[in-house]
Protein backbone atom coordinates (compact mmCIF):
# COMPACT_ATOMS: atom_id res chain seq x y z
CA UNK A 1 0.00 0.00 0.00
CA UNK A 2 2.77 2.62 0.90
CA UNK A 3 4.03 2.04 -2.64
CA UNK A 4 0.81 3.32 -4.46
CA UNK A 5 0.07 5.96 -1.94
CA UNK A 6 3.52 7.29 -2.37
CA UNK A 7 3.65 7.28 -6.16
CA UNK A 8 0.44 9.01 -5.83
CA UNK A 9 1.28 11.82 -3.10
CA UNK A 10 4.34 12.10 -5.60
CA UNK A 11 2.65 13.10 -8.61
CA UNK A 12 1.10 16.18 -6.62
CA UNK A 13 4.22 18.16 -6.68
CA UNK A 14 5.33 20.19 -9.60
CA UNK A 15 8.76 19.65 -10.40
CA UNK A 16 11.47 16.11 -10.96
CA UNK A 17 13.49 17.02 -7.69
CA UNK A 18 10.34 17.11 -5.53
CA UNK A 19 8.44 13.82 -6.96
CA UNK A 20 11.55 11.63 -6.66
CA UNK A 21 11.97 13.25 -3.10
CA UNK A 22 8.60 12.91 -2.21
CA UNK A 23 8.22 9.45 -3.23
CA UNK A 24 11.80 8.04 -1.92
CA UNK A 25 10.42 9.58 1.46
CA UNK A 26 7.68 7.90 1.81
CA UNK A 27 9.04 4.66 0.24
CA UNK A 28 11.87 4.69 2.37
CA UNK A 29 11.10 6.48 5.72
CA UNK A 30 9.84 4.07 8.72
CA UNK A 31 8.07 7.51 9.58
CA UNK A 32 5.04 7.28 7.53
CA UNK A 33 3.91 4.24 8.57
CA UNK A 34 4.79 4.68 12.24
CA UNK A 35 2.68 8.20 12.72
CA UNK A 36 -0.15 6.32 10.75
CA UNK A 37 -0.39 3.71 13.41
CA UNK A 38 0.11 6.15 15.96
CA UNK A 39 -3.04 7.90 15.01
CA UNK A 40 -4.98 5.30 13.71
CA UNK A 41 -7.27 5.03 17.05
CA UNK A 42 -7.75 8.87 17.63
CA UNK A 43 -10.53 11.42 16.10
CA UNK A 44 -9.00 14.75 17.38
CA UNK A 45 -7.75 17.03 14.72
CA UNK A 46 -3.93 17.26 14.09
CA UNK A 47 -1.52 19.75 14.09
CA UNK A 48 1.91 19.23 12.21
CA UNK A 49 4.39 21.73 13.52
CA UNK A 50 7.25 22.17 10.96
CA UNK A 51 4.77 20.95 8.19
CA UNK A 52 7.16 21.83 5.39
CA UNK A 53 5.45 21.10 2.09
CA UNK A 54 2.98 18.85 3.28
CA UNK A 55 4.34 15.79 2.56
CA UNK A 56 3.18 14.13 5.88
CA UNK A 57 -1.02 15.57 5.79
CA UNK A 58 -0.88 14.21 2.39
CA UNK A 59 0.58 10.80 2.64
CA UNK A 60 -2.25 10.47 5.77
CA UNK A 61 -5.13 11.20 3.82
CA UNK A 62 -4.19 9.13 0.59
CA UNK A 63 -3.89 6.53 3.73
CA UNK A 64 -7.65 6.62 4.73
CA UNK A 65 -7.44 9.22 7.84
CA UNK A 66 -10.22 11.60 7.51
CA UNK A 67 -9.45 13.64 10.84
CA UNK A 68 -8.79 17.47 10.36
CA UNK A 69 -5.42 18.38 9.65
CA UNK A 70 -3.55 22.06 10.04
CA UNK A 71 0.34 22.21 9.39
CA UNK A 72 2.30 25.53 10.56
CA UNK A 73 6.14 26.32 9.12
CA UNK A 74 7.63 29.14 8.85
CA UNK A 75 8.71 28.48 5.51
CA UNK A 76 6.51 30.53 3.54
CA UNK A 77 7.22 28.59 -0.46
CA UNK A 78 7.02 25.26 1.59
CA UNK A 79 3.69 26.69 2.87
CA UNK A 80 2.52 27.70 -0.51
CA UNK A 81 3.16 24.38 -2.01
CA UNK A 82 1.43 22.41 0.41
CA UNK A 83 -1.84 25.02 0.10
CA UNK A 84 -1.63 24.86 -3.62
CA UNK A 85 -2.22 21.01 -3.06
CA UNK A 86 -4.10 20.80 -0.67
CA UNK A 87 -7.08 22.64 -1.74
CA UNK A 88 -7.88 19.60 -3.24
CA UNK A 89 -8.84 18.07 -0.01
CA UNK A 90 -11.11 18.12 2.87
CA UNK A 91 -10.16 19.29 5.88
CA UNK A 92 -6.50 20.53 5.88
CA UNK A 93 -5.02 23.74 6.65
CA UNK A 94 -1.55 25.21 6.37
CA UNK A 95 0.06 28.64 7.58
CA UNK A 96 2.96 30.28 7.97
CA UNK A 97 3.99 30.00 12.20
CA UNK A 98 6.13 29.95 14.32
CA UNK A 99 5.74 27.35 17.24
CA UNK A 100 8.11 29.12 19.32
CA UNK A 101 5.98 32.22 19.80
CA UNK A 102 2.27 31.50 19.80
CA UNK A 103 -0.33 29.25 21.15
CA UNK A 104 -1.22 26.25 20.26
CA UNK A 105 -4.70 25.13 19.50
CA UNK A 106 -6.14 23.24 22.00
CA UNK A 107 -7.40 19.65 21.61
CA UNK A 108 -5.45 18.77 18.84
CA UNK A 109 -2.97 15.79 18.32
CA UNK A 110 0.47 17.08 17.47
CA UNK A 111 3.03 16.32 15.45
CA UNK A 112 6.76 17.20 16.23
CA UNK A 113 8.61 15.24 12.99
CA UNK A 114 12.35 16.53 13.03
CA UNK A 115 12.19 20.07 14.05
CA UNK A 116 13.42 20.54 18.28
CA UNK A 117 17.31 20.22 17.13
CA UNK A 118 16.80 23.73 15.06
CA UNK A 119 16.10 25.68 18.42
CA UNK A 120 17.51 26.47 21.58
CA UNK A 121 17.04 24.14 24.64
CA UNK A 122 15.01 26.61 26.21
CA UNK A 123 12.66 27.01 23.26
CA UNK A 124 12.13 23.52 22.91
CA UNK A 125 11.25 22.97 26.40
CA UNK A 126 8.38 25.59 25.36
CA UNK A 127 7.37 23.98 22.53
CA UNK A 128 7.08 20.66 23.82
CA UNK A 129 5.32 22.11 27.12
CA UNK A 130 2.56 23.88 24.81
CA UNK A 131 2.37 20.73 22.68
CA UNK A 132 1.78 18.52 26.15
CA UNK A 133 -0.84 21.11 26.97
CA UNK A 134 -2.57 20.84 23.52
CA UNK A 135 -3.29 17.01 23.64
CA UNK A 136 -6.45 16.19 25.23
CA UNK A 137 -7.89 12.89 26.38
CA UNK A 138 -7.69 10.14 24.14
CA UNK A 139 -5.13 12.21 21.81
CA UNK A 140 -1.44 11.60 21.03
CA UNK A 141 1.58 13.58 20.84
CA UNK A 142 3.83 12.34 18.33
CA UNK A 143 7.46 13.35 18.09
CA UNK A 144 10.38 11.94 15.53
CA UNK A 145 13.80 13.21 16.51
CA UNK A 146 17.36 12.28 16.46
CA UNK A 147 18.69 12.71 19.68
CA UNK A 148 22.21 13.80 21.25
CA UNK A 149 23.85 10.79 23.54
CA UNK A 150 26.96 8.83 23.12
CA UNK A 151 26.74 7.08 20.09
CA UNK A 152 28.36 7.33 16.54
CA UNK A 153 24.65 7.48 15.09
CA UNK A 154 24.77 10.69 17.32
CA UNK A 155 27.55 12.50 15.88
CA UNK A 156 26.62 11.56 12.02
CA UNK A 157 23.39 13.06 12.90
CA UNK A 158 24.87 16.49 13.67
CA UNK A 159 27.14 16.56 11.11
CA UNK A 160 24.29 15.83 8.66
CA UNK A 161 22.01 18.20 9.78
CA UNK A 162 25.24 20.67 9.54
CA UNK A 163 25.41 19.58 5.92
CA UNK A 164 21.70 20.41 5.25
CA UNK A 165 21.55 23.32 6.54
CA UNK A 166 24.74 24.54 4.27
CA UNK A 167 22.91 23.39 1.40
CA UNK A 168 20.15 25.76 1.80
CA UNK A 169 17.12 22.97 1.80
CA UNK A 170 16.73 23.59 5.76
CA UNK A 171 15.99 27.83 7.01
CA UNK A 172 17.33 27.40 10.41
CA UNK A 173 19.45 29.32 12.71
CA UNK A 174 20.48 26.60 15.31
CA UNK A 175 21.19 22.95 15.81
CA UNK A 176 21.36 21.24 18.48
CA UNK A 177 20.35 17.44 19.40
CA UNK A 178 18.10 16.76 22.27
CA UNK A 179 18.53 14.07 24.71
CA UNK A 180 15.62 11.51 25.27
CA UNK A 181 15.39 12.93 28.57
CA UNK A 182 14.72 16.33 27.81
CA UNK A 183 12.02 15.28 25.38
CA UNK A 184 9.72 13.06 27.48
CA UNK A 185 10.55 15.31 30.72
CA UNK A 186 7.15 17.64 29.71
CA UNK A 187 4.79 14.41 29.23
CA UNK A 188 4.65 13.30 32.84
CA UNK A 189 1.64 11.43 33.33
CA UNK A 190 0.91 10.55 29.65
CA UNK A 191 1.45 6.96 28.49
CA UNK A 192 5.50 6.95 27.14
CA UNK A 193 6.53 4.62 23.88
CA UNK A 194 10.13 5.41 23.05
CA UNK A 195 11.41 3.58 20.29
CA UNK A 196 14.48 3.37 17.71
CA UNK A 197 13.15 4.57 14.17
CA UNK A 198 16.50 4.34 12.42
CA UNK A 199 16.06 1.42 9.86
CA UNK A 200 18.47 1.22 7.64
CA UNK A 201 19.64 4.71 8.05
CA UNK A 202 22.32 6.21 9.94
CA UNK A 203 20.60 8.61 11.89
CA UNK A 204 19.95 8.38 15.59
CA UNK A 205 16.21 8.84 15.38
CA UNK A 206 13.86 7.88 17.81
CA UNK A 207 9.71 7.33 17.70
CA UNK A 208 8.35 9.28 21.22
CA UNK A 209 4.51 8.60 20.94
CA UNK A 210 2.50 10.17 24.16
CA UNK A 211 -0.68 8.80 25.05
CA UNK A 212 -2.88 11.28 27.29
CA UNK A 213 -5.56 8.77 28.84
Amino acid sequence: MTQDVATRVASLYGTRFLRSYVRNKIRHDLLYPAVLEALRDTRAPVLDIGCGAGVLAFFLRESGFAWPISGIDFDAPKIEIARRIGARYEGLDFRVGDAREEQLPPGHSVLVLDVLQYVKAAERQRILEKVAAAVPPGGVAIVRQGVRDQSWRSRVSYFLEVFSRMNGWLKMENIDLPTREEIAGPFAGFAQEIRPLWGRTPFNNYLFVFRRV
